[in-house]
C-alpha cells in the first residue's frame, strides 16, 4: 500500500543564537520587558483581572518597536525570518504582503501556564525567547484535526512526532518558532524557579 502525506502542518525553527551581537541583543531585551512590567500599570492591572500569572503586555501597548529601539531591531530580523517562511509555505501574497501587527511580552511566573488558543485575524504568529531557565515551559502544539476525529483512537505512545496529537517544543534563549496562526497551541505551567520570557507577534496580510 502507498501512504501519502497531504497536509502537513508546517513549523518554523530558528534561533538568533551565534548572530554577531545577540548576547547584547538578549541582555537588551529582557532589561526592556522587566522594563515594560514596572512601568505598564494598564497591563498588570489586566493581567489581575485575567489570571495571567506574571505580565503581559498583549492587551495595553501596541508601540513596542516606537517605544524601545531594542524592539525595533528584533522586528527587522523577524522581518526577514517570516518572508523566508512565507516562501517555505507556499504562500501566493499577490499585490499584498505579511506585515507584523502585534508585537508583545511575556514574563511567565513559576507555576503559571498559558490555556489553548489560536490567533485569529493573522495569517503567521510565532515566539521568540528571551530567558528560559531550567525547567522553563516548552510550547505545546495541538494537531489541528483533533476536533474532527470524533470517535478515532488515540496514537501509540512511540508514534513518530508528525503523527502525534501534541507536539512539545523545547526552547533556548534566542529560539524562534513560526507557525500559521489557526495552529491551536498553549504554554504548560512553568516548572522553572524563575520567569521565563518570550516576545510574541503576529503578521497580517494586506
Amino acid at each position: 500500500m502507498t501512504v501519502r502525506d497531504l497536509f502537513p502542518t508546517r513549523i518554523g525553527e530558528t534561533s538568533l543564537a551565534g548572530q554577531p551581537g545577540v548576547d547584547a541583543l538578549l541582555a537588551d531585551l529582557a532589561a526592556a520587558c522587566r522594563m515594560l512590567e514596572a512601568e505598564d500599570a494598564a497591563g498588570r492591572d489586566w493581567c489581575r483581572r485575567n489570571g495571567y500569572g506574571g505580565y503581559t503586555s498583549y492587551a495595553s501597548l501596541d508601540d513596542l518597536p516606537r517605544r524601545a529601539s531594542v524592539f525595533e531591531d528584533l522586528k527587522r530580523r523577524l522581518d526577514r525570518m517570516v518572508r523566508s517562511y512565507a516562501k517555505d509555505l507556499h504562500l501566493d501574497l499577490g499585490a499584498g504582503r505579511l506585515k507584523m501587527d502585534s508585537l508583545w511580552v511575556n514574563i511567565l511566573k513559576p507555576g503559571a501556564s498559558h490555556s489553548g488558543h489560536i490567533h485569529p485575524h493573522s495569517v503567521i504568529s510565532g515566539t521568540m525567547y528571551v530567558a528560559t531557565p531550567p525547567g522553563a515551559s516548552a510550547l505545546r502544539l495541538e494537531d489541528p484535526r483533533l476536533p474532527l476525529m470524533m470517535a478515532a483512537p488515540p496514537r501509540s505512545a512511540d508514534a513518530p512526532e508528525a503523527d502525534r496529537t501534541f507536539v512539545h517544543l523545547t526552547p533556548a534563549p534566542g529560539t524562534v518558532f513560526l507557525w500559521e496562526s489557526w495552529l491551536r497551541h498553549e504554554v504548560p505551567p512553568n516548572r522553572a524557579r524563575t520567569p521565563r520570557i518570550s516576545i510574541s507577534f503576529n503578521y497580517a496580510w494586506g
